[in-house]
């Protein structure tokens, strides 16, 4: 930290003030002492005595002159006051100087850091207040995301439940007003009013379902179960509509049995919702992959199709409630857009996480579990990306 010219002078000025106190006093010490010895023919003789009975070095040397010795002594002791009161105001304006910027980033600066290098104590003040602004400027981004998030939340919601809710008082208007000419056209507007109503239902039961998985405070059944039966069965209530589009589900797990500890119902709905979109949108596929395999602490297990692939710029978004790769929001070509952040929601719930990636090949969704609940997985860097 480089002092401004003005500290450099006080630091002077400080110096010279504190030797010119101590020569003052060196001086007084140095006459009262002689008045002492000059009065005191006692203390004189045993000073004498003193002298002559200290040699000094090889030739016997003797300190003929107290005050020769004491003048040093005192010269040293000067020394080390006069350095002691600089170094302690220069610490004095090395914190103001940190002060002063404290001040500065409190003020609003929050971009801003404490630059300065020091030694000791200083320096861990210094790095702790400088992460204690990324903690709190960290803090102040992440209630920025989660309240735009709400604001989201609220305007995705009161768009999906508008639209069906508008349709309803239309079709149940005109038949409360009779404007129809034949029971069919009753029917027909019963019937609409009716598929929107468990459009409705549908959105509030996954925004029910999805805020229960997001509290932490909500229990998980637990218990130990074969992933490869559990593969198996989800393939077997499938394979109807699979058939109908022509597409084969291949299941694999690794080693057999794969016994895992797991909230069997919830992750049924994770699979549920992945092999059901896999059908819904990789147009083209011929087959569907549910692979599981362990490794080691953790169970590695795949869901994927070799269909249409994502395009890159949606991978990183799939898991953000109410995103869909299809931006009309069009029922009939996409759902609530909260199936996927309710998997992850269920998936982090045990420990895990879970990514996807898309090619001309193959598009897989990868979840990661802990064979045994307690632990927490953490996503290697490649992963993350």
């Amino acid at each position: 930290m480089k002092l401004t010219g003005r500290e450099k002078s006080a630091l002077l000025m400080e110096g010279i003030t504190t030797f010119i106190l101590l020569l003052l006093l060196n001086l007084s010490i140095i006459v009262l002492a002689n008045q002492a010895i000059h009065t005191n023919q006692a203390l004189s003789d045993a000073i004498f005595q003193i002298k002559k009975a200290v040699t000094l070095g090889p030739n016997n040397f003797h300190l003929m002159s107290w005050q020769r010795v004491f003048t040093v002594m005192m010269l040293v002791f000067d020394a080390l006051v006069i350095y002691w009161r600089l170094i302690r105001r220069y610490h004095q304006m090395q914190l103001s100087h940190v002060i002063a910027e404290l001040h500065y980033i409190a003020d609003g600066h929050f971009e801003h850091r404490i630059p300065f290098t020091l030694r000791g104590d200083l320096q861990r003040v210094i790095l702790s207040i400088n992460a204690l602004v990324d903690s709190t400027v960290q803090s102040m981004a992440e209630e920025r995301r989660i309240e735009n998030s709400k604001d989201e939340l609220i305007t995705n919601v009161s768009h999906d439940l508008r639209t069906p809710l508008t349709s309803i008082i239309g079709y149940l208007g005109l038949i409360e007003n009779k404007q129809y000419q034949k029971p069919e056209q009753v029917l027909k507007y019963t019937h609409t009013a009716y598929d929107k109503a468990k459009q409705m239902q549908v959105l509030v039961e996954d925004l029910f379902e999805y805020t229960k998985m997001r509290q932490t405070s909500t229990p998980l059944s637990i218990h130990q179960i074969d992933m490869g039966q559990m593969l198996d069965q989800l393939a077997a209530s499938f394979e109807l509509e699979a058939e109908k589009k022509q597409i084969q589900i291949s299941v694999k797990t690794e080693p057999v049995p794969l016994m895992m500890d797991a909230d069997a119902e919830k992750l049924s709905r994770v699979f549920n919702n992945l092999i059901s979109n896999a059908l819904k949108y990789g147009k083209g596929a011929s087959t569907i992959w549910l692979r599981a395999r362990q490794h080691g602490p953790e169970v590695v297990i795949q869901v994927a199709n070799n269909g249409t692939p994502i395009p890159n710029a949606a991978l990183h978004q799939l898991f953000d409630r109410f995103y869909r790769v299809e931006e009309s929001r069009n029922t009939a070509t996409g759902g609530t857009g909260l199936g996927l952040a309710i998997a992850q929601s269920i998936v982090q719930r045990h420990g895990g996480y879970i990514y996807a990636r898309s090619n001309a090949k193959r598009t897989a969704f990868i979840m990661h579990l802990p064979v045994q609940q307690g632990q927490k997985l953490k996503p290697q860097e490649k992963e993350k990306k």
